[in-house]
């Protein structure tokens, strides 16, 4: 009679085999975590800077060797750059025209993209990819024709040029949107017009609560978008009690010297309210834009 002979050696070689692979991936892991780290803070050199600078009096900003932590720090700067400008009107204004072009783009762009993506008409395709040219225009063209139509209609030296164009629609969020409503089922349309439902309350009761990820991208990109733009309030508006925050910045450079103690600290102000919103929205951006389809 035969007896069977157990060979463990094929198990402690598979064993090592797998240690060895779970060693392996954590040393990945750690090259990947580590260049990950040495990137941000190479990334958060400028930013780390422009505090320093904004906590430094106005010699200590040329002082040789530089210094990374000022010896006296200067809080009253902060306090400066709202007595020397108006500051604080000036995010005001800003804060309106982010409000409104946020609306702006919320009333309109879910109204075209769903044209697309869920109705059927004759000539969808041509007309959507006419839309989707418009991207291609540098908006640097368009400044002087709309400036004229502008100022045809009188509306230069108001705020309607900085808020008129977020009403008809940003072309990448239009495609956007279309794209992610081309993810959900047909069936829920199909489903509400047997209960009696038009297409408006398709739209707003059953459709747009399923594309909050989208919409929070709409919302944040808009925001960064107006409130760092500088080009066309500097076009449209020659009142200084409606300049944006971004001219207001421009004021603390003078016509020989430039307050760099003062303009970094106003442009931390400036900063901080973009931190905020990215840090609120993170979660829902990041989900957001990997959750977006790309079915065509």
């Amino acid at each position: 009679m035969s007896t069977l002979k157990v060979h463990p050696a094929p198990v402690a070689s598979a064993g090592q085999s797998a240690r060895s692979l779970h060693a392996g991936r954590i040393v990945r892991m750690a090259a990947v975590y580590l260049t990950l780290i040495v990137l941000a803070i190479v990334f958060m050199i400028p930013l780390g800077w422009m505090i320093s600078t904004a906590l430094k009096s106005r010699f200590d900003v040329f002082a040789y060797p530089p210094v990374l932590i000022p010896h006296n720090i200067q809080w009253g700067n902060f306090r400066e750059i709202f007595t020397r400008v108006p500051l604080g009107r000036y995010m005001l204004n800003t804060l309106f025209l982010v409000v409104a072009n946020i609306a702006g783009q919320l009333v309109s762009v879910p109204l075209v993209a769903y044209s697309f993506a869920r109705l059927r008409f004759p000539g969808r395709n041509v007309i959507f990819f006419i839309v989707i040219a418009t991207m291609m225009v540098p908006t640097q063209v368009t400044l002087i024709p709309l400036y004229s139509l502008y100022k045809r209609l009188g509306l230069v030296d108001t705020y309607w040029p900085l808020i008129l164009p977020s009403f008809f629609g940003n072309p990448f969020f239009i495609f956007l949107m279309r794209q992610y409503m081309k993810t959900l089922p047909r069936d829920l349309d199909d489903a509400a017009r047997m209960d009696g439902a038009g297409t408006g309350r398709i739209l707003y009761r059953i459709i747009l609560p399923l594309c909050v990820p989208p919409l929070t991208i709409i919302m944040v990109f808009q925001f960064l978008w107006t409130w760092n733009d500088f080009i066309e309030p500097l076009i449209y508006i020659g009142d200084t009690s409606m300049y944006t925050l971004q001219l207001g910045l421009a004021m603390f450079r003078g016509r020989f010297t430039v307050e760099w103690h003062l303009l970094m600290a106003a442009a931390l102000v400036s900063v901080l309210p973009q931190l905020v919103i990215y840090f609120i929205a993170q979660r829902r951006l990041i989900g957001g834009i990997a959750s977006v389809g790309l079915k065509g």
